[in-house]
């Protein structure tokens, strides 16, 4: 069986810091024209009942590509995918792809098709506060029959990413959803003006978008040879594992996103707005997130899977170990900041055009409230892939269930006195229960063994990030006057304080004996 394989069955080994900084910056690349896409939402839309309709009819099937494809579907996809590339033959893993890419496209086809039907339906369901305008309701499900499917198209692109990821090649993948931003942007510029609902240019952008992405990843696939000829075949013996884990995991890889989901459920019985700023407050949030926590799952999974299927339970432990420290060495820093600067980079990203200054004060305090939990959702990227990895998805079952359940107390507790800040501040406390939960079973099963140099570290973070934050508190300039300022003075000093407070935190940390090749560790 081994004989058969090839150069391009076998993914060659790589340092997990460059493929994590490959991903990074391409993540980066995806997330500031993500963050240029909601600026031009935001001067064309504001935070109007347009832009709540088109948040929501986005946010549904986004919601369920994060919890399909990137959730439940990529954390068992990957593991089997992995098992295969290493333990059997080229013609067995070409039938794989094909069994598994004819089935999913099958099953969400069909979910695409009584969706669309349902529309209205869904409305009711995801955003309950919209029955009480009819109008706003049915311009939601029209959005909604344009933009669902997009969920078949990138969860279809998600199959092709998880091949690549696996096979090494992480940049294509990363760079992929900056297709969905160029997408949006053009509908907001060319598309507007032709619509008499300006919103539903954007829902139009979506579903191009999709099309897009999945179309660029074609190529990749074909050098590899690895582009599948989808079948469904269901009683396909690697189908059948992906299946039967992929159902416990729809709850654990994704509790944050049901959770932010819930958020949007209960703002829509709020004021107006409430779901437009909690939108641009978990943006910037995911800012970092994406850049940081998700490029370290995206590599550390497949590396893991590996390292399971091969027994090498001792670097199985040590990169655990290194993914959270990275977690911590930019995630802790990252929050703070965003805590730090909330109306700074609100006002500079999104203060133009429709968005007021009552909006500004309004998304700086559900900011704040995500920035909290900031450390936790990424820890949760980092830590499910140690259970997802050993093809265990039960435990995190366990751990997501317990996670939501709190969620739902916090929000019904913090909702009252805190209104739709309340909600941002209830999804943070649940993610600090989830990350904790997942590391505390990790460490009890003899999984996650921390390595040396602990409180060293501890003290290198924490001693870099107070000193940032008291460097970007004392030379930022009040938040309203940063109302005053042009474009080009509120990005140089946005610049500026990012230069100023990266520069003084990994000052401090080279002042204490970090060095860049401490974090090194092979796939």
């Amino acid at each position: 069986m081994t004989a058969m394989k090839t150069t391009h069955t076998t993914p060659a080994r790589r340092g997990l810091m460059r493929s994590g900084l490959v991903v990074s910056a391409m993540t980066m690349l995806s997330r500031v024209m993500g963050l240029v896409r909601d600026v031009v939402v935001a001067t064309f839309l504001g935070a109007g009942s347009g832009a709540d309709a088109f948040f929501v009819a986005f946010k549904i099937p986004n919601f369920l590509r994060r919890l399909f494809a990137e959730g439940a579907f990529n954390q068992a996809f990957v593991p089997v995918l992995s098992e295969y590339s290493t333990q059997r033959s080229r013609e067995e893993i070409r039938e794989l792809l094909n069994a598994t890419a004819g089935s999913l496209t099958a099953v969400l086809a069909l979910i695409t098709a009584v969706a669309m039907l349902c529309a209205p339906w869904l409305i009711w369901v995801f955003a309950p506060g919209f029955g009480r305008d009819p109008e706003k309701l049915a311009m939601t499900a029209d959005m909604l029959r344009l933009t669902f499917p997009y969920l078949l198209l990138i969860s279809l692109t998600a199959f092709s990413g998880s091949v690549l990821n696996t096979w090494n090649r992480f940049a294509v993948p990363a760079i992929t959803p900056v297709l969905l931003n160029l997408s949006l942007i053009g509908a907001a510029l060319f598309l507007m003006p032709l619509m008499e609902e300006p919103a539903m240019a954007l829902a139009w952008g979506v579903l191009i978008a999709g099309a897009a992405q999945l179309a660029f990843q074609v190529p990749f696939l074909l050098r590899l040879g690895l582009l599948p000829k989808p079948w469904p075949n269901f009683a396909h013996e690697g189908v059948r594992r992906i299946l039967k884990l992929m159902g416990p995991a729809l709850f654990g890889v994704s509790v944050s996103q049901i959770n932010l989901l819930l958020d949007t459920v209960l703002a829509s019985l709020l004021v107006a707005g409430s779901v437009s700023w909690l939108y641009y407050s978990d943006r910037l949030v995911e800012l970092p997130l994406g850049v940081f926590g998700v490029a370290i799952g995206t590599v550390i999974l497949p590396a893991l899977s590996k390292r399971h299927a091969s027994q090498s339970k001792e670097h199985f432990a040590a990169m655990l170990d290194w993914a959270i420290r990275i977690v911590l060495l930019l995630g802790l820093p990252a929050a703070l900041a965003l805590a730090v600067l909330a109306e700074p980079l609100l006002i500079t990203l999104f203060h133009y055009g429709a968005m007021t200054d009552h909006d500004i004060q309004m998304a700086a305090m559900s900011l704040r409230a995500y920035a909290f939990g900031l450390v936790a959702f990424m820890l949760i990227k980092v830590l499910a892939p140690g259970f997802f990895a050993r093809q265990d998805t039960r435990t995190p079952v366990k751990v997501g269930i317990i996670a939501m359940v709190a969620n739902m107390v916090f929000n019904l507790l913090l909702i009252w006195p805190l209104a739709h800040a309340g909600l941002a501040l209830a999804t943070a406390l649940s993610a600090f229960l989830n990350a904790g939960l997942l590391g505390y079973l990790l460490h009890k099963q003899g999984v996650l063994i921390f390595q040396p140099g602990w409180k060293r570290y501890s003290v290198q973070l924490l001693g870099g990030s107070g000193l940032m934050c008291a460097a970007l508190y004392v030379v930022s300039p009040d938040w309203q006057a940063w109302l005053t300022f042009g474009l080009w003075q509120r990005v140089s000093w946005v610049s500026g304080l990012v230069v100023l407070g990266g520069t003084v935190y990994f000052i401090w940390l080279a002042a204490l004996g970090l060095r860049f090749r401490h974090f090194k560790m092979q796939s």
